[in-house]
């Protein structure tokens, strides 16, 4: 483990706004936003990875690029340097869901027909 711990700076890079559902793909999603997770943090990337038994390292004065107020990410060690996976149950790069986060609930559903019956004017439009 020494020696993996030595190339810690070949190891994959994962910033928490790559699976931020509210960030766009400009600003730097890489994933879908159905699969993606509202504004995640680094210590729950981090133990998303030591489930799933994968080595990594937080940096924690790390910055993203083009959000440097966006601090912090996470190095994973995907692959050995031989090419084999380090837990070869995981195949993807896909973080499974924190234990810690709750499905909130959401009154979308009443919201949206109080919305539906006050759109519109009702007059013509100008052209």
């Amino acid at each position: 483990m020494d020696a993996e711990m030595q190339n810690i700076k070949k190891w994959v890079i994962f910033y928490p706004i790559y699976i931020n559902s509210k960030k766009t793909l400009a600003e730097g999603r890489r994933i879908n936003a159905s699969k993606a997770c509202e504004n995640p943090t680094c210590a729950e990337i981090y133990d998303c990875c030591v489930h799933l038994k994968l080595p990594c390292a937080i940096e924690s004065e790390k910055a993203y690029p083009r959000d440097f107020m966006q601090r912090g990410r996470v190095r994973v060690l995907l692959k050995r340097e031989d090419g084999s996976l380090c837990n070869p149950a995981i195949s993807s790069k896909l973080v499974p869901r924190h234990p810690g986060r709750t499905k909130k609930q959401e009154p979308a559903s009443s919201s949206s027909t109080a919305v539906a019956s006050k759109s519109g004017k009702g007059g013509k439009k100008k052209r």
